[in-house]
């Protein structure tokens, strides 16, 4: 995950996978499988959708309710990590004007302790373990008893990316394999509770700036792009949703070879290597301040950037690559980030790419489906 808050600040959080895991198939993967071919388990079943804010384009959250009576909580939905973690009422740093989770509160509170620690880029977030009711959005079927989080007591390595973000925690999408104390993630364990028609999400963050998106649990939202427009993109790892990147081209000419890349949601940004960065930089003509680019706003209006993803080239206009600094100039939303071997040389599509597209994660196909989103004319909020 890799946020960005405005488009004045960027901040960096990365999520690294913390084990490996075998080649041989997972244990979610089969149970996903087993899931689509049990028609009898599925039939009761129908996609639930959660509504997904936008702040200025840099941040994407939701609600999920945790406790008896439910406390509500606005999360990052995060397909780049996998734990739930939520504020604790026991912290006052960094969470003036968060909404804190009250164990006292709650009558179906389970008392864990076990000590939790997650590393971002920026730094640690840690605290507790413990476990209640968490039912994701408003939809009362997806509910899950007893379910382990994490209460986080120390923020602070997250700095002024959290305090001044509208999210107060976060809800891990990704696979299994990388979830810290190897905890199941909360859609793999609806999966299993056979609460979810399928066992995929989906994505649409809206293309209006303000306006809202949503996340699909359990299918997709048809009228959201056109039929036979989804394309899948076959998973190299079942860590992170990670792909085979083959390409960036801008305006037609290829900047940037073949490389691995995950499809992330939590990041407002796209990341990529130093190097490739810098020629992206360069054939629109940007120029380096303190490690971020800075190019004519007009300019880089003129410029398409495509991505390579199993055999077809998915394009992002220059303008949507971009935000406002001062003057006529726009900071480039493409950052240097070098991620070490072996999970890295690494690309991050963040929510720049995932914008222009319906955007599907696919447990049982081990796939990434993405479609050209349709325009859905909501009104500007400027």
């Amino acid at each position: 995950m890799l946020a960005a808050l405005s488009s004045s600040a960027v901040h960096a959080l990365v999520h690294l996978p913390l084990k490996k895991v075998p080649t041989e198939e997972l244990p979610i993967v089969k149970e996903a499988r087993d899931h689509v071919m049990n028609k009898d388990s599925i039939s009761e079943s129908t996609p639930s959708k959660i509504i997904i804010h936008d702040y200025q384009n840099a941040q994407y959250y939701g609600d999920v309710k945790v406790g008896t009576p439910p406390q509500s909580f606005d999360v990052i939905y995060d397909t780049g990590s996998s734990n739930l973690w939520i504020p604790s009422k026991s912290m006052t740093e960094h969470f003036s004007k968060k909404h804190t989770y009250d164990s006292a509160a709650s009558s179906t509170y389970i008392a864990n302790g076990t000590k939790f620690n997650i590393q971002y880029g920026s730094g640690p977030v840690s605290g507790f373990l413990s476990s209640d009711a968490v039912m994701v959005g408003d939809d009362t079927a997806l509910k899950i008893d007893k379910y382990e989080f994490a209460e986080i007591t120390d923020a602070s390595g997250l700095g002024f990316a959290y305090s001044i973000g509208k999210f107060d925690g976060i809800l891990g999408l990704a696979w299994d394999s990388i979830a810290v104390d190897g905890i199941p993630t909360v859609m793999t364990t609806l999966i299993k509770q056979n609460t979810v028609a399928e066992p995929v999400f989906s994505f649409f963050l809206g293309t209006s700036d303000g306006a809202d998106g949503e996340l699909i649990l359990g299918g997709l939202d048809p009228t959201k792009f056109d039929a036979g427009s989804m394309h899948y993109v076959p998973l190299i790892s079942e860590t992170y949703w990670e792909v085979q990147l083959e390409g960036i081209t801008v305006s037609g000419e290829k900047v940037s070879g073949a490389s691995k890349a995950i499809v992330d949601s939590g990041t407002s940004a796209i990341a990529g290597p130093t190097e490739a960065v810098k020629a992206v930089a360069s054939k629109i003509g940007a120029w380096d301040v303190l490690g971020k680019f800075i190019v004519s706003c007009s300019s880089a209006d003129k410029d398409t950037f495509s991505f390579g993803l199993a055999g077809k080239e998915f394009a992002v206009p220059g303008k949507d690559m971009v935000v406002p600094a001062a003057l006529g100039e726009c900071l480039l939303m493409i950052l240097p980030l070098d991620v070490p071997a072996p999970n890295g040389p690494l690309w991050i599509l963040g929510d720049i790419f995932m914008r222009n597209y319906y955007v599907a994660f696919d447990f049982g196909k081990k796939a990434v489906g993405i479609a050209p989103a349709k325009a859905q004319n909501k009104p500007i909020v400027v």
